[in-house]
């Protein structure tokens, strides 16, 4: 089981009103509710803060977090857009009818909640000023105190605001980016080190920086989308280059094209272009390059080889080892 709570609010009573935190959390249900293909992904509870008959209470926030927590699911995953406030005794998120911030639900309950949560992975997105405090509590200093099976992964350090544009959060909108295929390894998963990274890599040094924390032995898919290549076409890479360093040979026959040739070269073969096409597919992906070549066409007909990129042989290791 799969779980998702997603909160976006924009209306507070007594203070000022966002204005793309209600539509973030209708585009992060939108986009976890499914794979790529169609296929159910997190069954999502949204609540959402849109004015004064449609508030976030703060005690119905508590209790959702507790519910979602609860049990003994896959993934527990926790989304959150709207104010944040940070004081000496750490940091909350606040619900609709905070009058204050250091009234709000605090990032220390809420990891309390996680931490003792018997879900395999609890992941915990915050859209939210000053939310890089989550998982270290003033009390301990530098350090993070996370479970294992933790994630947590904010819009900014515990320093500074998390920005909107366009009417939406930077960090959302780079997240369900990166949810949407560019965030995926070349097999079509998508990990939450992996959103991070998209994330960290899309925003500079002079503007607000995402923080990823995090305790597991190994990543959960968030989601899963089309590959870049096929499965089994990736699983041939051991055919193709069955050891370390190996030069996989090539010639005229593997090129389809009949543009070109010099006269006296060798006629295509179907199952040497059959071959070329993935070749060339692993080349697109950074997983193979010619030797001595400007490109793999060049390689095919001057007799070149090609081999793998480092990209390359960890996939090759990875199929040897029947990792995937």
């Amino acid at each position: 089981m799969r779980k998702a709570l997603i909160v976006g609010i924009d209306f507070y009573t007594y203070g000022d009103a966002l204005f793309g935190c209600v539509d973030d959390a209708h585009a992060v249900k939108a986009i976890l509710e499914r794979h790529g293909d169609g296929s159910v992904n997190f069954d999502v509870q949204i609540r959402t803060g849109t004015g004064p008959t449609d508030l976030v209470k703060k005690s119905d926030l508590k209790d959702d977090i507790a519910e979602l927590f609860n049990g003994d699911s896959q993934i527990a995953l926790f989304y959150f857009a709207g104010h944040g406030h940070i004081d000496a005794t750490g940091g909350y998120i606040l619900a609709s009818d905070s009058e204050r911030g250091d009234d709000g639900v605090s990032l220390e309950a809420v990891l309390t909640l996680a931490n003792d949560s018997k879900a395999q992975n609890k992941v915990i997105l915050l859209d939210s000023c000053h939310s890089g405090i989550a998982g270290s509590p003033p009390s301990v200093g530098k350090n993070a105190v996370l479970s294992e099976g933790l994630t947590v992964l904010t819009a900014s350090t515990k320093e500074q605001y998390a920005t909107e544009e366009n009417g939406s959060g930077v960090f959302t909108t780079l997240l369900i980016d990166g949810l949407s295929g560019p965030a995926a390894n070349l097999v079509g998963h998508i990990s939450p080190g992996s959103v991070y990274a998209h994330i960290d890599q899309s925003l500079g040094a002079w503007e607000q920086r995402p923080v990823f924390k995090t305790n597991v032995k190994s990543f959960v898919s968030l989601r899963n989308v089309q590959p870049a290549v096929s499965l089994a076409e990736l699983q041939r890479i051991v055919e193709f280059f069955p050891t370390r360093g190996f030069e996989f040979q090539l010639d005229p026959t593997f090129e389809p094209e009949m543009k070109g040739r010099d006269t006296g070269m060798p006629n295509p073969i179907l199952e040497n272009t059959q071959k070329f096409a993935i070749l060339q597919r692993f080349n697109r992906l950074n997983l193979v390059v010619p030797v001595d070549a400007a490109h793999m066409w060049n390689a095919a007909m001057e007799r070149k080889a090609c081999k793998l990129t480092v990209l390359g042989e960890h996939y090759r290791r990875l199929v040897e080892k029947k990792r995937i």
